[in-house]
């Protein structure tokens, strides 16, 4: 990779780890976005889910668990964990409130596509998280990280789950969170494989039969989430 364009692997750690901070302004945005997406998919409009994704802040945390994971560095892990967690919740809250106030209450066909999560889903994810951990390198602004964003649609599914929530269905609810679980999961797996590939130094030492415990778990629950994909499809 050339030097000029793409930042060295001790930069990206630094530059992810530096992102991994809990900002006030990164969750208005947050909220804007959950806000947007919610409309979009109350009205069954696709343009504004989409944009509501381009603005979302969900993918930065992500990618620090992969690579947290990835380089056995526990603080950028639990950092990155916990900003996630967070923005999980204040993404679920917020559309909850947006869909109990909501006077339209039907599921509309954008909310209906995100309860039926496929193996379609966990390839789009997958290689949605592949591209992202290198448009995250560039150090040139690109479109590729929003382009993952839209692919792997992150932010959908939370907010159908907060309509499931305001309205008691179940079937929703299960159906959105797995989705959103799936993308999640494969994106953080792209970024340990794509992390481990770029060899970076940081990484912490451990031991063989450590690391491949480690291996073995994620290949074990990378096979539970793609079986349950292909039963749901």
């Amino acid at each position: 990779m050339s030097e000029n364009v793409y930042y060295s692997a001790k930069e990206f750690y630094a530059k992810i780890n530096q992102e991994l901070t809990i900002r006030r302004e990164d969750m208005v945005i947050l909220v804007c976005s959950i806000v947007i997406a919610c409309i979009g998919l109350n009205m069954d409009t696709t343009p504004v889910v989409i944009g509501a994704m381009l603005v979302s802040p969900l993918m930065t945390p992500i990618q620090g668990v992969g690579m947290g994971l990835s380089l056995f560095d526990q603080q950028m892990l639990k950092k990155a964990l916990k900003i996630l967690l967070i923005q999980i919740m204040v993404s679920i809250v917020t559309a909850s409130i947006y869909f109990f106030i909501s006077p339209i209450s039907y599921a509309s066909n954008e909310i209906l596509a995100r309860t039926l999560p496929t193996i379609c889903d966990v390839i789009i994810a997958f290689f949605g998280g592949i591209a992202g951990v290198i448009g995250s390198r560039k150090k040139a602004m690109n479109n590729i990280v929003a382009g993952v964003a839209i692919a792997a649609a992150l932010m959908p599914p939370l907010c159908t789950v907060g309509y499931a929530i305001a309205l008691k269905k179940m079937s929703y609810f299960l159906g959105a969170g797995y989705l959103f679980l799936i993308n999640c999961f494969f994106i953080i797996n792209a970024t340990f494989i794509g992390v481990q590939v770029m060899h970076i130094p940081i990484r912490v030492k451990v031991d063989s039969e450590e690391e491949s415990k480690m291996n073995v778990v994620i290949v074990i629950l990378s096979i539970v989430v793609l079986i349950s994909s292909i039963v749901s499809a």
